[in-house]
């Protein structure tokens, strides 16, 4: 039940989480962006058969058994093993009990954009190609968008609000951003949030490939070579507590989540608009108490699409003025690709590893920056820099804008 608060409870990150192609836990990830490290290759994961588009950021050696603790997770589908994996390094930081200890003060929203899609083509193709008389008895449950944030709520005892969010590539943001609303507001102590996603099949490459939106050479974002995205996947995780609950238990805070704003162009599908990732980032600047010029270091969007750049770039000399000048900015996609909606989550996790070892992580693959995008993107190669504030950018297909503020651990 929901609890009254005098006035809105802060929220702090205790632990996080994420898989990713170029790292399997949040060490190794970070490891690999202050190496520059690409993690965009050849598809190996499945047959190419008609496709031109060749290359991806997938995950390599990952084994379920080796990689999950969890036996009821490894029967899930593949973007549920990644979501075990974040949430159980996330939780395990935060040195919460297992399972919780108030389960009805505790919430677990994880987002997917796509959920189980390995299944759903597995089952397509025994079905339609093979012409078996049925699918395997779990595929139902593997697919749903849900059965990430069910598995993870299960594996640590969380009976509050249990729920999937599914945004495209804002999927993970929106997830967080609603863990900080119920946290705020007394409707939890403590919230697992984030997001998975795992689309790297013939099926969906696609797709993507009949949307014109892929690159055939790779993830240049703000770059004047850049052709389209590239496919990724993994996962993200954050736990999120009460300051007051993770100060009651003597927890390490990593972070304070100070601003959050969320937006809609409410305009086109496919085209993004300035107005609505404008306003998005202003309301989180506003939601977090701070001034533009507060923010150090802002973590892209930066999708590498010829639209999105410049529209993202235009956005943030809208909202920051003078000070995008003096703004780090970089997009981590260019080392991961794009991790769909998982994405805002690893994003978040960057961003707040700048904040904590005053490093911002680069553009990389950026030789030569579009005329339109002329703004301090750390190209190449991560700068040490004092980093008090940061802002993580996540807009999606549709129009679906969220954005994230995140301080330093409070005094």
């Amino acid at each position: 039940m929901t609890e009254s608060k005098g006035e809105r409870r802060r929220v702090v990150v205790t632990g996080v989480g994420a898989v990713t192609p170029i790292g399997l836990d949040v060490r190794e990830m970070w490891s690999s962006m202050k190496e520059g490290r690409c993690g965009v290759g050849p598809v190996e994961g499945f047959e190419l058969k008609d496709l031109y588009i060749h290359i991806a950021a997938e995950i390599k050696g990952f084994d379920p058994a080796k990689h999950v603790a969890s036996k009821k997770i490894q029967y899930g589908d593949r973007y549920s093993w990644f979501a075990g994996r974040a949430a159980a390094e996330a939780w395990a930081q935060a040195g919460l009990p297992i399972p919780y200890g108030n389960p009805y003060r505790a919430a677990c929203i994880f987002g997917s954009g796509a959920g189980g899609f390995n299944t759903i083509e597995t089952a397509y193709h025994d079905l339609f190609i093979k012409e078996k008389k049925a699918t395997n008895p779990l595929t139902l449950l593997r697919i749903i968008g849900s059965s990430a944030a069910a598995h993870v709520g299960i594996e640590y005892g969380i009976k509050g609000p249990t729920f999937a969010t599914c945004s495209a590539c804002s999927t993970a943001t929106h997830a967080i951003s609603i863990g900080v609303d119920y946290i705020r507001h007394g409707v939890a102590d403590v919230a697992m949030t984030g997001a998975s996603e795992a689309v790297l099949t013939h099926g969906s490459m696609r797709t993507w490939q009949a949307m014109r939106v892929l690159s055939p050479e790779g993830c240049f974002p703000f770059s004047k070579k850049r052709n389209g995205t590239v496919l990724g996947e993994g996962a993200g995780a954050l736990v999120l507590e009460s300051l007051e609950h993770a100060q009651a238990r003597g927890a390490t805070i990593l972070a304070e989540l100070k601003g959050v704003g969320m937006s809609s162009d409410s305009k086109d599908m496919v085209n993004p608009d300035i107005d609505g990732p404008r306003v998005a980032m202003e309301m989180a600047i506003a939601d977090a108490g701070l001034k533009p010029e507060d923010i150090d270091y802002l973590n892209a969007h930066g999708t590498a699409t010829a639209l999105n750049d410049v529209n993202e770039t235009n956005a943030i000399k809208m909202v920051f003025g003078d000070h995008a000048r003096k703004l780090a900015i970089s997009s981590t996609k260019s080392m991961m690709g794009h991790l769909l909606g998982a994405g805002g989550a690893v994003e978040a996790i960057a961003s707040i590893k700048a904040m904590q070892e005053g490093w911002v992580p680069p553009t990389i693959g950026l030789t030569e920056p579009d005329p339109k995008c002329d703004l301090d993107y750390v190209p190449n190669v991560g700068r040490s820099a004092k980093v008090r504030y940061v802002m993580s950018n996540s807009f999606a297909f549709g129009g679906l804008n969220a954005v994230l503020v995140f301080g330093p651990p409070p005094g």
